[in-house]
């Protein structure tokens, strides 16, 4: 019985350590002497992903992320061009278990199963670059492991987008 529970507990904590290592990695930096207040429209450079289905979804998630702070796509003649960039890579993962754990002193590890977990981490990489000038005055990514559904992978990439764009424009400094 002992045995049972024990084995529960690690199988509880790898659970709870994998959904935080798969939880989405939002990163953003922009140049902290670009003047966002003068930045109001803006039109699409390059996007760019594995899958050609996916360039509209991303073009449509950030449009409304943008167009929620105020900002107007235009066909030319815009402040900003954006460029985005889609990615995918395929990872492993060893997980071990080990039976009859009876303490590493006392009688050693017992047996032990490893198994090979797969999964694909996709990742966007939206720039923004000054029109004008041609200089990245913002850059946003977000990674995430990708669900293998189309349906929850534009979900996660609708609610990427908004982390994203949360904080978004930067205050002018």
């Amino acid at each position: 019985m002992k045995h049972h529970i024990r084995v529960l507990i690690i199988i509880s904590i790898l659970s709870v350590l994998s959904i935080t290592l798969f939880a989405i990695d939002i990163k953003t930096d922009y140049d902290r002497h670009a003047d966002f207040a003068r930045y109001k429209t803006y039109t699409w450079a390059k996007v760019e992903t594995p899958d050609p289905l996916w360039n509209d979804r991303v073009k449509e998630a950030v449009d409304a992320a943008l167009t929620k702070h105020g900002w107007t796509q235009v066909p030319e003649g815009a402040d900003i061009s954006i460029v985005a960039i889609g990615i995918t890579k395929n990872k492993r993962t060893l997980r071990t278990f080990y039976d009859g754990f009876d303490g590493w002193l006392w009688g050693g590890f017992g047996e032990a199963t490893t198994t090979v977990d797969h999964y694909t981490v996709g990742t966007l990489v939206v720039d923004m670059f000054d029109t004008r000038t041609k200089k990245l005055i913002w850059r946003g990514s977000a990674s995430d492991v990708l669900a293998e559904k189309p349906e929850k992978d534009i979900k996660k990439l609708q609610k990427a987008v908004e982390k994203m764009f949360e904080h978004f424009p930067p205050a002018s400094v």
